[in-house]
């Protein structure tokens, strides 16, 4: 179902079930108007995924938008998940929808055995695995948002000086962040190796599925989750996951955080400052492992 569709339908459900005035009904669809241009890829109800709130929380926080505003919008939009999910729309249940909390937990980071385990899962002796490895070390390597990631053009990757050119949203505004050599050759040989046969091969894209077109963000989030538990990972890991990786390990191996915060793309330093916390805590958590072992 066509997502405004959805919502329509939904309204008229708040007015008739709930007795929802119209005043009311018109904050609700301002909360998601501003969840759908975050999300422009989104056209389509079988395009939403159970990890859309606390994404939509992490874009809002970037904003700088007070934690009420921000509780307040993921309320609207969790009874929207719940309605189509109860009324069959959504093909999962409601209760795998991210509840809105008045304050954000520190996001999960995996340790480096861990990371290191996830990006070895692919096998990379055919398309789809040297795809998935070069898209998980990619993504582990620069920071990446998902959508960033499989929007990348093949004119976006700067091989000579190691750069990886990224436009945000869709205001179209640039950054340019290092990508590691180890990263660049598992890129590299991706597209060498097999995008040129593949029948997409004069998309601009990089990553393609075999069918032609460009990786979706739900194809990716099914992958991630599937190469964590081959990798024995038992915490719950999304492609966002990689991304706090690369910002935590960086701060923990002496980064600035102004750095991080350029790479990562952040407008306010305090959204990056929550990675601090995170490494804070790890740092405490092995001073303890060691101080207390016999």
């Amino acid at each position: 179902m066509e997502i405004k569709d959805a919502i329509e339908q939904y309204f008229t459900h708040l007015a008739a079930a709930r007795g929802l005035n119209k005043t009311t009904i018109e904050d609700y669809r301002e909360d998601f108007e501003i969840f759908l241009r975050d999300f422009p890829e989104k056209s389509d109800t079988d395009d939403f995924l159970p990890t859309d709130l606390s994404d939509f929380a992490i874009k809002e926080g970037e904003k700088d938008r007070s934690s009420s505003t921000i509780a307040r919008r993921l309320s609207s939009l969790y009874g929207f998940y719940s309605y189509l999910g109860l009324n069959g729309i959504l093909d999962w249940a409601p209760d795998r929808v991210e509840r809105p909390k008045e304050e954000r937990n520190l996001p999960v980071v995996l340790t480096f055995e861990e990371v290191e385990a996830l990006l070895d899962a692919p096998k990379t002796d055919n398309e789809s695995g040297a795809r998935d490895k070069a898209m998980l070390e990619t993504m582990y390597a620069t920071g990446l948002r998902v959508s960033e990631l499989c929007a990348l053009s093949l004119g976006d990757i700067d091989p000579e000086n190691r750069l990886i050119k990224v436009r945000e949203g869709k205001g179209k505004k640039e950054r340019s962040v290092p990508i590691s050599p180890f990263a660049l050759e598992w890129l590299e040989n991706y597209i060498e190796e097999y995008r040129v046969k593949n029948k997409g091969r004069r998309q601009k894209t990089v990553f393609l599925n075999l069918r032609g077109q460009g990786i979706s963000r739900n194809y990716f989030f099914l992958q991630v989750k599937k190469y964590a538990k081959e990798a024995g990972i038992e915490v719950s890991v999304s492609p966002h996951t990689l991304r706090h990786c690369f910002a935590t390990h960086l701060l923990e191996n002496g980064a600035e955080l102004r750095t991080v915060q350029e790479m990562l793309g952040h407008a306010h330093l305090s959204t990056t400052q929550i990675y601090t916390h995170v490494s804070s805590r790890r740092i405490l958590e092995a001073y303890d492992r060691f101080s207390f072992r016999k």
